[in-house]
């Protein structure tokens, strides 16, 4: 029978080194890692923060201390203006008038009816293209002096 293997027979494996992970640095930091290494004879770096846990770092400098909420406050509007209540009378008196329920208004301009209820109510914040479809359905003036 003949051989399938003609010549030596080698080996095609290669040698495979596996080394240690570093430990991370946070189980570096852990207490029992510290004195382990402390009783061990190792190096251990040890460092001072300076104002750790506190945010009085900016009294330190040139520049003064200004608080998160002065400077929210400072760039945006405390509140957002609402729909006065002369519209939300003519929007309400228009579409009673018509003999349309909220619902029917918000199909025939297109937005959902928590938007024509909304502006009923005085808490939507006024959308120009909203009001101008809602004139148009109702036939009002909604926008710009009303009853002047």
């Amino acid at each position: 029978m003949p051989s399938r293997f003609p010549g030596a027979i080698t080996q095609d494996w290669d040698s495979v080194v596996l080394h240690k992970s570093k430990p991370k640095s946070q189980d570096l930091r852990d207490p029992k890692a510290v004195n382990k290494a402390l009783r061990s004879g190792a190096p251990v770096q040890t460092v001072k923060k300076f104002d750790a846990a506190s945010n009085k770092k900016a009294s330190s400098s040139a520049l003064p201390a200004v608080s998160a909420r002065k400077l929210d406050e400072a760039a945006e509007p405390a509140a957002l203006e609402r729909v006065p209540g002369e519209v939300r009378q003519a929007i309400q008196r228009a579409r009673l008038e018509k003999k349309m329920s909220q619902a029917e208004l918000a199909k025939q301009i297109n937005e959902p009816p928590k938007v024509v209820q909304e502006y009923e109510n005085g808490k939507a914040v006024p959308n120009q293209a909203v009001l101008a479809k809602m004139e148009r359905v109702l036939g009002v003036k909604l926008r710009g002096k009303i009853g002047k």
